[in-house]
C-alpha cells in the first residue's frame, strides 16, 4: 500500500494529465485547428492548404515553447538543486499553468487571435513541463530502486484514469458539437454558455485550470521534500552543472539514454500533439469524436501504463522501452497508409468506417505504448541520479527532451508543406525519429548506473 507521500505525488500526474488530454490533443488543439482554418479559409486558401497552414502554425508554436523549455530547464534544475529547495518551484510554475490555461478562453471564432492563443499556450505548457521536471526529481525519495518502476507507472496511470474523467466531463457537459451546438449527451452546454459562440469548447481551459487547483491540493498536503542539502552559491549550481554536461564523455549509458530518449520523446509529443488535427482534418471528425477517441485512448493508457511499471519492475525499464516503440512505429505506419477514401491504397466505399475503426484502435495503441514509454523512461532517468542532484538530472533530461523538439514539430510542418499530404508529413519523420532512438538504446544499461 503506497503511503500518503506517493499518493500525493500520484495526484500532481492526475491534476496535471488534463493540459496533455484536453488542451494538447483532445479538445483545444482541434477547436485551434478549426478555428485556424475556418480563418485562413477566410484569407483566400483552399481547404487542403488551409488546413495544411492551421497544423503548420500549431507545431511551430510548440516548437517555440519546446525551445525556450530546453534553455532553461538543466538551468534551473541546477539552481533548484543549489538551494535545496524544489517545492517553492512547483508553486511558481504551478502558477503559470493555471494562468496560461485559464487565457485560452479568450480564442473565439470571431476573428480570433491566433497568436495571443499560441503565447498563453505556449506559457501554460512551459508551466506544466517545469513542474513536471521538478516533482519527477522528487522520485529517487519516494521509494526503493525495487519499486521505482511500480510507482512511475502508477502515478502515470492515475494520471491518465484523471485524463479519462476531465475529458468525460469536457464531452458531456461543455463541449457542442459544431453543427448542433449539443454536447455528447444531447444538451445545450451548461451555465448558459452560447454554443454559437463555441464557448462550451473554449471553457476547457478555465475548466483545465480550476481542476489543476483542487487536485494540487493532496500533493501540496501530503508531499514533503527529503532531506534537504546545505544551500550553495549560483556559481557553484552553474559549475555542478557543467560538470554534470562534461561527464557525460564518461558516463556512456547515461549519455545514451538522453540521446536515445531525446530522439523517441520529441517523435511522441509531436504525435500526441498532432493526433487531434490529423482526425479532424484528415478523417472531418468533430471535437466530439475525437473526445470519444480521447477517452478510449486514455483508458488503454491508464491500464497499460499500469501493467508496464509492473513489468519494469520485474524486468528493468528498457524493455519496456523497447517494445513500446515498436508499437509507436507501427502506428505511424498504419496512419501513413488511412485516409477517409482508401487504406494502403486499397478504395473504401463512400461513407466507410473503416477508417474510424482503423484510427481507434491506433488511439487505443498510442495510449498503450505512449504512457509506457513515458513512465519508463523515468524509472530509466531516476537510475541515472541521486536524490541531491535529481532536479538537475531530470533538468537535463528535460533539456534533451525539447533540444530536437524541431525535429518532429518543424519535421511534420516541413514534409506536410512539400508533401501536401498531413498523412506522410506526419508519418515519415516520427519513424525516423522513433528508429533513431531505437539505434541509441542499444548502449544504455539495462539497469542504468545501478547496473
Amino acid at each position: 500500500m503506497a503511503s500518503k507521500r506517493i499518493w500525493g505525488w500520484y495526484f500532481f500526474d492526475w491534476a496535471s494529465q488534463p493540459y496533455s488530454t484536453l488542451l494538447l490533443t483532445f479538445t483545444f488543439g482541434p477547436y485551434f485547428a478549426e478555428v485556424a482554418s475556418a480563418k485562413f479559409l477566410g484569407d483566400g486558401m483552399d481547404q487542403a492548404a488551409a488546413n495544411a497552414a492551421a497544423q503548420t502554425y500549431w507545431t511551430t508554436g510548440q516548437t517555440l515553447a519546446g525551445v525556450l523549455i530546453a534553455c532553461l530547464a538543466p538551468i534551473l534544475g541546477a539552481v533548484a538543486d543549489g538551494s535545496g529547495r524544489r517545492m517553492p518551484w512547483i508553486w511558481g510554475f504551478s502558477a503559470l499553468y493555471v494562468l496560461g490555461s485559464w487565457a485560452l478562453w479568450f480564442l473565439s471564432p470571431v476573428q480570433p487571435d491566433l497568436f495571443m492563443a499560441m503565447v498563453w499556450f505556449g506559457l501554460g505548457l512551459i508551466g506544466m513541463e517545469f513542474a513536471t521536471i521538478f516533482t519527477n526529481s522528487l522520485m529517487p525519495d519516494l521509494t526503493s530502486d525495487a519499486d521505482m518502476g511500480k510507482v512511475s507507472g502508477a502515478g502515470s496511470a492515475w494520471g491518465y484514469l484523471g485524463g479519462i474523467l476531465a475529458l468525460i466531463l469536457m464531452l458531456t457537459l461543455f463541449n457542442e458539437n459544431g453543427v448542433t451546438g449539443k454536447t455528447l449527451i444531447g444538451i445545450p452546454p451548461i451555465l448558459g454558455l452560447d454554443a454559437a459562440l463555441r464557448e462550451g469548447t473554449r471553457a476547457v481551459g478555465p475548466f483545465t485550470a480550476i481542476w489543476y487547483v483542487i487536485f494540487m491540493v493532496p500533493f501540496f498536503l501530503w508531499v514533503r521534500e527529503g532531506r534537504r542539502r546545505k544551500p550553495v552559491g549560483l556559481g557553484r549550481s552553474l559549475r555542478d552543472l557543467w560538470a554534470l554536461i562534461l561527464s557525460l564523455r564518461d558516463r556512456q549509458s547515461l549519455g545514451a539514454h538522453l540521446l536515445s530518449s531525446m530522439l523517441y520523446r520529441d517523435a511522441l509529443n509531436a504525435l500526441y500533439g498532432i493526433g487531434g488535427i490529423y482526425a479532424s482534418g484528415v478523417l472531418g471528425w468533430s471535437i466530439t469524436q475525437i473526445g470519444i477517441f480521447g477517452i478510449i485512448a486514455a483508458i488503454s493508457a491508464a491500464f497499460f501504463t499500469w501493467v508496464g511499471g509492473i513489468a519494469d519492475s520485474a524486468r528493468g525499464p528498457k524493455p519496456v522501452i523497447v517494445v513500446s516503440m515498436w508499437v509507436l512505429i507501427g502506428v505511424c505506419l498504419v496512419v501513413a497508409g488511412l485516409s477517409r477514401e482508401a487504406f494502403f491504397g486499397l478504395p473504401l466505399a463512400a461513407g466507410s468506417a473503416l477508417p474510424d475503426i482503423v484510427f481507434y484502435l491506433c488511439g487505443c495503441a498510442i495510449g498503450a505504448a505512449g504512457g509506457t514509454l513515458q513512465a519508463a523512461s523515468r524509472t530509466m532517468m531516476v537510475f541515472h541520479t541521486t536524490p541531491d542532484r535529481a532536479t538537475e538530472a531530470f533538468g537535463l533530461y528535460a533539456l534533451s527532451g525539447k533540444a530536437t523538439t524541431y525535429l518532429g514539430t518543424m519535421g511534420i510542418a516541413l514534409f506536410t508543406l512539400i508533401s501536401g499530404s498531413a498523412r506522410l508529413g506526419i508519418a515519415i519523420p516520427l519513424i525516423a525519429l522513433f528508429i533513431l532512438g531505437m539505434v541509441f538504446l542499444a548502449w544504455v544499461k539495462p539497469m542504468g548506473e545501478r547496473s
